[in-house]
């Protein structure tokens, strides 16, 4: 798994000091259950810390690109920005999903490939 990583690291271009932050971002919920760790193990908290840094960036990003664009737009276009199927979209791209770790249930019923997993993924 760690090789596997390593080769994410390069795709995506970017060297974790913490590498273990990368294991964990990849660490879905059905994995943690499958092998009794304690719920805080998976990336579920990573992805509540990603969803505000993805906000504050593309709301840094908008606010400075667009000074005319009223509040409200701005808030519109954030919003499409920082969803599920944009988030998949770019874990697809990425192939974000051959890099996950998922339990056995998850992995049989396409986890790997479910937009609503690869782009929580994408936000840890």
């Amino acid at each position: 798994m760690k090789d596997s990583l390593k080769e994410l690291e390069s795709k995506i271009g970017y060297k974790f000091r913490d590498f273990s932050l990368l294991r964990r971002a990849m660490m879905h919920s059905s994995y943690t259950n499958e092998k009794h760790l304690e719920k805080y193990h998976c990336n579920e908290r990573l992805e509540f810390l990603g969803d505000a840094v993805l906000e504050l960036v593309s709301s840094e990003y908008l606010f400075l690109e667009f000074p005319k664009v009223s509040e409200g737009e701005l808030t519109k276009t954030r919003a499409s920005m920082v969803c599920e199927p944009s988030l998949a979209f770019c874990a697809r791209d990425i192939d974000l999903g051959s890099y996950l770790l998922l339990g056995k249930g998850e992995e049989a019923t396409g986890g790997r490939h479910r937009d609503s997993i690869t782009s929580d993924a994408l936000e840890a």
